[in-house]
């Protein structure tokens, strides 16, 4: 059974004008086509759905009904017509993005903010993964954009250079290695060493900063990394944004080891020429950009507002 949509819509200014005559005259159709089309939806429906025994045009029970579920229905079709405006203006339905959990997330929360600041018909998808695992999800989701730490280059990938990251070695104010100097690998390597868990699922990207000793603990992600160096629980690299308080506070301490204790990285921006970015990913890009560079600038102890 096919129903005329208008005919809500005739519906709807019916009960508003509250006469046929009327309703017509704003509707710009003669009142007969107007008489029409009520008519016709009742005999789809099986349903009366007006009192024709009164001055004005009075909806019975179940019109009231039809016609609250008709309301919703034109709300929906409105939304659907808004939307496709929208996506002919360059606007694509999804944005997915692939992150890097050793990546500051304030300037990327920052750029998404004022991305929905846009109200834009975008629909936004963010994962977290870590090592390989960020690019296995990017090239298995077809995802538009990574931010990563290091990923394996190819003649489709369009990268832009993030702000450097830096990275400390270090360990719980309270561990034995806390106090020692001028530590030696092999010292290092007779304590366990923390580090986080590739999560990819062939696991083909080791961290090329892991020492590669016998007692290793792999966690899944930085603040459980975090708490278990607080808890003395071994030594390990953080990114310098992460124990930026812990540092000040000295309940992290930087390890004095002989191989050094800092080492920097520049994430990338990546999209590729297989899937071109929408007008969503290009704005998503340029916020990434700003903020990333204006969180690299603040001083230390800030924070993006």
């Amino acid at each position: 059974m096919k129903i005329d949509v208008e005919a809500f819509k005739v519906l709807e200014v019916l009960v508003e004008e509250g006469s046929f005559a009327k309703a017509a005259e704003r509707l710009h159709k003669a009142q007969s086509a107007v008489s029409y089309q009520v008519k016709k939806l009742e005999q789809h429906l099986g349903v009366k759905l007006f009192c024709r025994d009164q001055y004005r045009a009075e909806l019975t029970a179940e019109g009231k009904v039809i016609l609250a579920e008709g309301r919703r229905l034109l709300q929906y079709l409105n939304n659907i017509e808004h939307l496709a405006s929208r996506f002919s203006e360059g606007w694509e339905p999804k944005l997915e993005v692939v992150v890097d959990g050793s990546l500051p997330m304030e300037p990327i929360m920052s750029a998404l903010k004022q991305l929905s600041e846009h109200n834009i018909p975008t629909k936004i998808q963010l994962n977290m993964e870590f090592l390989g695992g960020v690019q296995h999800r990017f090239e298995r989701d077809k995802a538009d954009l990574m931010l990563v730490k290091d990923y394996r280059t190819g003649p489709n990938y369009r990268p832009k250079s993030l702000p450097e990251i830096r990275s400390m070695l270090v360990v719980s104010a309270q561990h034995p290695l806390a106090s020692a100097t001028d530590v030696s690998l092999y010292e290092l390597l007779q304590h366990v060493e923390l580090t986080i868990e590739d999560s990819s699922p062939g696991k083909h990207n080791s961290d090329e900063l892991q020492f590669g000793g016998d007692k290793v603990f792999f966690l899944s992600g930085f603040i459980m990394k975090k708490n278990a160096l607080l808890m003395g629980l071994g030594f390990g690299w953080m990114p310098e944004f992460l124990i930026k308080d812990e540092l000040a506070l000295e309940s992290l301490v930087e390890l004095d080891f002989l191989g050094g204790s800092r080492f920097s990285f520049t994430p990338q921006l990546v999209s590729t020429m297989d899937r071109p970015l929408g007008r969503a990913g290009r704005l998503f890009t340029d916020l990434i950009l700003k903020e990333f560079s204006r969180f690299h600038n603040l001083p230390t102890g800030s924070t993006i507002s």
